[in-house]
């Protein structure tokens, strides 16, 4: 389903000469020896998937979209990105659900989570609380407020169906909460890091109470699982796309820009960055993952990627087919001379946009610019893709020799505001 197009790269090494290491590493993730190999069940989760949790998903996720107004979902990094980004690239920016579903628990804003208690006054109200502990700060703040006000607002009997959790299996703060509580529960498997969690119970129960077939991005995880097992880099899309990250950094390319053209593709790159990110910035080593959405940022950033410091590179990642699609009207009195595209898909238009920004950036400012298509956005795709940039981080990050499933570093930030909050 996803291609990948390097043509407009200027490539200091050959593809091919990687293919021995690629060998090796593949062998090691398949052999589950590799590197974090206690973090890689999700390889293999698109067939091994719990069938009867499925089912519990499908079942909550119907009563959520009958019985709410609104779907808190609490949770902080792959807790909630996954299901945020698989929910506004499905929908779009504008649902016409019923069901308003809110992020929350991924910040400690006072005037955030006032606002939010606020909004949701008089409204029938769902929480799904998403950590494998229970103990993240961020999130564990706001399901203490969430969590009171549903109680307050329809009772302890009641809230026991409206707070869902979804934790570790057997221990953690949120799991014994949950079962005190008798709060339903769903899991976060033990060989699963949160970045790689999408298809578990931490995105699926969200994205089915949006309304879309979780089924069908399984469906299209289980294709690229297949598509993407054989290690060739002739024939791996995703393998290409690790290999050349790294190629491109050794020639002084230590940024990468995710390029989308479709607003509702945003939170695709801001799931995209904490994957990256987080599996890569170890040992001082690593790209830098940074974002735009064009052509609104060619207009603020558009400057400095032509004409600026030549650091990064770029990543399109190109929908061939949009969610929707316009014509462009005629207008007689052509006051605003705009004739010249009446007639013409709006889509087209900036399809020719984005031609002619690759253009200008790779021909003129000598940028190095990778081009990923996926055919169009549905479920499938949506599945297909995400498998895709997991493969590909895996095998871009174990290149450089480092594990791409733990997160030390994030650990010294929460050490330093433990110490400053008194927590013992």
């Amino acid at each position: 389903m996803i291609t990948l197009d390097y043509t407009r790269t200027d490539l200091q090494e050959d593809i091919f000469s990687y293919q021995q290491k690629v060998n090796e590493l593949h062998q090691q993730l398949n052999d589950k020896t590799c590197l974090g190999n206690d973090y890689i069940g999700w390889l293999d989760w698109p067939e091994n998937y719990d069938k009867e949790e499925l089912t519990r998903i499908k079942e909550v996720a119907q009563e959520i979209r009958e019985k709410a107004d609104v779907l808190l979902v609490c949770g902080i990094g792959g807790s909630y990105l996954g299901a945020r980004s698989a929910i506004e690239m499905l929908q779009g920016l504008y649902s016409q659900n019923k069901l308003e579903i809110i992020y929350t628990g991924n910040t400690v804003s006072s005037t955030y989570l006032y606002q939010t208690l606020k909004h949701i006054e008089g409204k029938s109200v769902y929480l799904n609380v998403i950590s494998k502990s229970g103990t993240t700060t961020e999130t564990a703040v706001a399901f203490r407020l969430y969590q009171q006000y549903i109680v307050d607002k329809f009772g302890v009997e009641e809230s026991k169906k409206r707070i869902i959790a979804t934790t570790d299996k057997n221990k953690g703060t949120l799991k014994t909460l949950a079962d005190q509580n008798g709060y339903r529960t769903f899991v976060i498997p033990d060989d699963i890091g949160g970045r790689y969690s999408v298809f578990t119970a931490v995105g699926l129960l969200p994205i089915a109470a949006a309304g879309f077939d979780v089924e069908k991005i399984l469906a299209g995880s289980r294709q690229a699982m297949k598509d993407l097992s054989d290690p060739s880099l002739r024939n791996n899309a995703a393998y290409q796309y690790a290999v050349i990250r790294r190629i491109l950094q050794n020639k002084g390319k230590d940024v990468e820009f995710l390029v989308s053209y479709e607003p509702n593709m945003t939170m695709v790159s801001e799931w995209w960055k904490q994957l990256f990110g987080e599996s890569e910035g170890k040992e001082e080593k690593g790209l830098l993952p940074a974002s735009v959405t064009f052509t609104t940022d060619l207009h603020s950033m558009g400057q400095f990627i032509q004409q600026g410091t030549k650091c990064f590179f770029e990543t399109t990642l190109a929908v061939d087919t949009p969610l929707h699609d316009l014509t462009f009207p005629n207008d007689e009195s052509n006051l605003d001379k705009m004739n010249y595209l009446a007639g013409k898909s709006i889509d087209w238009v900036n399809k020719m946009a984005c031609q002619g920004t690759v253009a200008a950036h790779h021909e003129v400012g000598g940028i190095d610019n990778l081009i990923i298509h996926l055919p169009k956005i549905d479920e499938e795709n949506y599945g297909y893709m995400i498998y895709f940039f997991f493969k590909a981080c895996a095998m871009s990050v174990l290149l450089l020799n480092v594990n791409p499933f733990n997160q030390p570093g994030v650990e010294v930030y929460k050490k330093n505001m433990f110490k400053l909050l008194g927590k013992e």
